[in-house]
This record gives structure tokens, sequence and C-alpha cells, in this order.
């Protein structure tokens, strides 16, 4: 099928290779001019492990190509508009992008088009959309509209489309259903050649959830919603624990084992990122609002995250003392692993309150270091964790990334003016960290023992203490 996809951004860039990877004949559009160029000329604008293979594959097989808003509404049959709806300053999404990908639809197109929502849009926008392309429609266009909410999350977004739990679609016509059925048909029966694995495992087949308009549109909202009201929740048993000398990882570990809770984003850390958390969060709200309906259980969500940085702050002070004139080295700056995003990122605001307090900073990230620079232009960019962590008086894990995991424990003491880790993501043992001489401080853990401490312990006591202070549990 002809497709068209409205916006090159994550979703849009992985809807567009993805779709075209399972047969169908697409075209990107893209209004930054920049970012086609590069599109255009074989450049990735963002990164996303896998998705660069999938474009060019799609490429050079003719199934992708890339161009203008008004060449995508001419080429496809379904349009999926995935362009951005950044949060306005009351918390609102800001769908001025789809009002003008609407109008120039409805201006332009003519005969039957399946006009898919794909970005992520409070409930009713479907019910606008519908209304303002028939009030501007110029040529006998013909349209149904969909919703099609997308569940990909940055750093597995290639594999999570094409082996996705469910794919939800919320209709209002059986023409809408079916050809949104024949689009997502491979990754229904799972009968596509997959770019992630070299030997792909069988997978469940997805759920196809078939809803009206208006419940699709809130599935999407209500599912980062709870998801981020777990993280919350958790960082919030992490500061008890702290207070009480409890293991937040053990409580995660016993809450999760139980089915109906699982072990999912039940991970203590400095809070939630990127740009879909935060801002579905808000937008909930405000809809949530506007419908007369109290939702001040996200309210709360959201001051629990935005308190993450100030807390993780205030360990450094107790740590260093005195902030001013301290040397510190962060590691990592995206939001999560495996991206270069970092709208929202934790990273962010913890730099700066560091700099306002009179620190220097020095920051390392496999990919997210370009980006990071038109945010944080005062700090210093360095090659690798070694070169960041040179006569630092605190090494901060900020993003989970595995290369730290391998982490020269030996050289980095060598480098280092203080023999101290703090970790904001909870990546490592304790006694991995003190058997080589550092002060090692986590989220919702005691404390690990001091260097000074750990010197005089035999392996066998060392092992012993370890066993009582943490489980290796992977953290957010």
């Amino acid at each position: 099928m002809r497709i068209s996809v409205v916006g090159a951004g994550y979703v849009g860039l992985t809807t567009a290779a993805c779709l075209a990877q399972i047969g169908h004949d697409v075209f990107c559009s893209e209004s930054d001019v920049d970012k086609l160029t590069k599109l255009q000329n074989g450049v990735m604008p963002l990164f996303e492990p896998d998705l660069e293979k999938v474009i060019q594959s799609a490429r050079k097989s003719g199934r992708l190509r890339f161009g203008s808003t008004e060449e995508g509404i001419d080429w496809g049959r379904a349009i999926f508009i995935c362009v951005g709806t950044p949060p306005l300053p009351n918390g609102d999404a800001d769908l001025c992008a789809i009002e003008g990908v609407a109008r120039a639809i409805a201006k332009r197109a003519s005969g039957y088009r399946l006009i898919v929502e794909k970005s992520t849009v409070p409930v009713q926008t479907g019910s606008q959309l519908r209304k303002h392309l028939s009030v501007h429609i110029t040529n006998g266009l013909d349209y149904d509209v969909a919703s099609n909410p997308e569940f990909l999350r940055e750093g597995t977004a290639v594999g999570d489309f094409l082996h996705p739990d469910r794919i939800v679609v919320g209709v209002d016509s059986s023409r809408a259903e079916e050809l949104l059925r024949e689009i997502y048909g491979p990754v229904i029966r799972q009968n596509f050649d997959c770019p992630v694995h070299s030997n792909c495992p069988k997978i469940k087949d997805p759920i196809f959830l078939t809803t009206d308009l208006g419940s699709a549109e809130l599935i999407k909202h209500a599912s980062n919603s709870f998801l981020a009201m777990k993280i919350s929740f958790i960082n919030m048993v992490a500061n008890l624990c702290e207070a009480v000398g409890a293991d937040v990882a053990k409580v995660a570990e016993g809450m999760g084992l139980d089915p109906r809770i699982g072990s999912a984003f039940l991970n203590p850390g400095i809070g939630f990122g990127g740009f879909c958390f935060p801002k579905d969060v808000q937008a909930f709200i405000r809809i949530a609002e506007k419908s007369g309906c109290d939702f001040s259980l996200l309210k709360e969500v959201e001051k629990i995250n935005q308190r993450r940085i100030h807390d993780f702050v205030e360990k450094v002070r107790k740590e260093l003392w005195v902030v001013r004139g301290k040397k510190i080295a962060i590691w990592g700056l995206a939001f999560k692993p495996n991206t270069d995003d970092v709208r929202f990122a934790p990273s962010i605001t913890l730099v700066k309150s560091l700099l306002d307090e009179g620190a220097t900073v020095s920051a390392y990230d496999p990919e997210a270091m370009e980006k990071a620079k038109a945010v944080l232009p005062n700090i210093t960019y360095c090659t690798d964790p070694y070169h960041a962590a040179q006569g630092a008086d605190a090494v901060l894990i900020v993003t989970e990334w595995e290369e730290f995991r391998t982490i020269d424990w030996q050289r980095l003491g060598a480098l280092v003016e203080r023999r101290l880790i703090i970790d904001g993501r909870n990546m490592f043992k304790p006694s991995d960290v003190t058997r080589h001489g550092f002060h090692y401080v986590s989220i919702g853990r005691p404390t690990a023992l001091s260097a000074r401490k750990t010197s005089r312990l035999s392996d066998a006591d060392l092992a012993l203490a370890s066993d009582r202070i943490l489980p290796d549990v992977p953290v957010r």
C-alpha cells in the first residue's frame, strides 16, 4: 500500500522505516528543511539502534523516500500524522502542527484518504480533526479518521514496532478498520524479515485492539501516566528506605513478584525524563481538569518526580560538604540509554543546579553530547568516561549506559581527585565499587562501606557485607 508519514521525528521516522520494512511503499515528509536534507542525503538526524540500517535497506529497495508534506499528501492512500505535540506553558498539548497538517490535507487531497493520528493527542482530537477537515475540503476529499497511538520506547523503537504487545486502533467505520488491519497484517501475523534479530525468536502474535476514537486516544495517556506513577511510587519508597535503613531493591523485588504488580518500572533513580512521560502526565492532568475530573494523584506523581533532582543534589552536598569550586564528572546525559534524546532529561536540571552552586562540570555520553551542547553550553564535553573523571571530586552516574558497567576501576582511581561515586541509577553492587577503594552512594539502599573501612576488611568479610547490602537490580 502507498502510505505517507508526516513528520520525521523519533515516532515518524521509525513508523515510516518499519512500514517500508514490512513491504509498504512509504513517503516520509518533513517540514524542517535541514532535517529533510540530511535524510535525503542518507544522514541520520537522530540516534536509534537498528533504525539507520532499516532506512538504508528500505531506500535501497525503493520502498522509502523523503520529501515535502505536499508530496506526501499526494502520495499516500493512508496518511499517518506523526508531528510533535509539545507541552504549552499550562500543560496542554500544542496541536498547531496537527491542525496545519489537517488543513493541508483538506485543501490538497482528493479521492479517498485514511488519516491516522499517530502523534500523542488529547482525547477528542479525532473529533476535532474530522470537523476541521470537513470545513476546509476543496477537492472533493473522501476520508476516514483513525487513532493509532504509538507505544515505542526510545532505544528499542524498531523492535517495539515490529514485535508489539498490542496494536490499538480507534475507528468509527469498518472501512478504516479493514485498511489498518491490512497495513499491519505482516506485524499481526509476524511474517516479515526482522532486521533486529539475526535469528528472530518466536514471538506471540500481537493483539489487534479495535476501539472508538476517544478510547484509543485515552489509552496512550493512561498507559504512560500509569508507568510514570509506578516510577514515582518506588522513588517515594526509596526515600523511606533511606530514612529507616531498608533496601529499596529488596522491597521492589518483593513487590514485583506479585503478578498483579510486576517488576517493570519499579526501579528507583533520579526520576523519569524524556519527551513522553513528563508531557503526557501534564496533558492528562489538563484533560481531566477540563472535563471536571480530579487527577490530583498525577499532580503528586509530578511533584515527586520534580523533587528527585533536588534530593540527588542534596546527596552531592552531603558528600562534598561544599560544592563550590569542586569538579564533578557526569556520566550520561541522555534521559535513558540507547538514545541521544536529552529532552526533559534529568541531567539537564542536575547540571544546571550544580553550575548554580559553583561547581565545574565535565560530562561524557556515548550519543547525546551534540544535542546536550545546545542546552548546556557551559560545561566540558569529554571523549570518554575517564577523561570526564580526571581530577574529579565526585563521579555522578546519571544514565545507565552499558559501557559504564565495564569501567576499569584501577584506571579510574588513578585519575580522580577523590574516589567518590554517587550513583543515580543503582548500576553497581556496592562491593564491586568499594573493593577498589571508592566510596559509593546510591538510591534507596544503605550507604556502602567507605573506602577507609573496606581497606581493613578481608575478602570474605567484604563479600558478606555486600550480600547484606544489595542485589544487582537494573534501574531507571
